[in-house]
């Protein structure tokens, strides 16, 4: 499994690029997708909000963002390349006060979101985010355990 994380305009990069690695690998690892390749980018809002709007046609910024290698005619040729996550820390930070956990809580919910996404989890009908929901739950658990 190779993870590459990058960060962009963050603070304590360090404490943050190593949770960010060892939850990613903990999901890789219980999902059973030894040889996946994962790149992360942590950034700010200044990075993420033209990402957003680009892509999604949302011009603000968003908490996560995922890209998936899986995806179109020719995902077959790299089986193992998953795709990017983009995560705004400075949303993070934001949301994880508002909902009164920290940002390693915060963090954790969004790479499992995001990884979930690379893998073709969606929630835009009803019945997707059911089972998105219920997968990230599932994972959530084990990584508080």
């Amino acid at each position: 499994m190779q993870i590459d994380i990058s960060t962009q305009a963050i603070l304590d990069c360090e404490h943050i690029e190593k949770f960010a690695q060892d939850i990613s690998s903990a999901v890789l690892r219980y999902l059973e997708l030894l040889d996946a390749e994962l790149s992360i980018v942590l950034c700010d809002d200044a990075t993420i909000h033209p990402l957003n709007r680009d892509y999604r046609g949302k011009d603000k910024p968003t908490d996560v963002l995922s890209f998936a290698q899986r995806e179109g005619e020719f995902a077959f040729l790299e089986d193992n390349l998953l795709g990017d996550v983009i995560i705004s820390m400075e949303t993070t930070r934001r949301q994880a006060d508002e909902r009164g956990h920290s940002v390693e809580t915060e963090l954790r919910v969004l790479l499992v979101h995001g990884i979930l996404h690379l893998l073709g989890y969606d929630h835009i009908e009803d019945d997707e985010a059911e089972i998105m929901e219920a997968k990230e739950r599932e994972i959530l658990r084990l990584l508080i355990q």
